[in-house]
């Protein structure tokens, strides 16, 4: 029988990132910052026409999963991807429910 060489903490995280995304406003906000995308708080909210602390409660989680990196900037805080790599995840996902 064939031993595999399995990394459990790279799939740990990798399932902690899927789990982090799996919801539809989280996945409305990763679509929104796609492209190198940099936009506040408000912007977010305002754009996806949802609460601010329903926008904030979401950003955290992706925040703290490694999803967003966020920058202050004055009493604003700003949003983007740490990576694009996770729209093509969701575009993947996409196309399997096209066909």
């Amino acid at each position: 029988m064939a031993k595999f060489n399995i990394d459990i903490a790279k799939l740990e995280l990798a399932a902690s990132k899927l789990r982090a995304i799996s919801h539809p406003m989280r996945i409305a906000i990763i679509e929104l910052l796609s492209g190198d995308k940099h936009l506040s708080v408000t912007e977010i909210y305002k754009a996806l026409e949802i609460e601010q602390a329903t926008a904030s409660h979401h950003l955290n989680i992706l925040k703290s999963k490694g999803v967003l990196i966020s920058k202050r900037d004055g009493k604003k805080i700003f949003y983007a991807l740490r990576s694009n790599t996770l729209t093509e995840i969701i575009d993947c996902i996409n196309r399997c429910n096209d066909n």
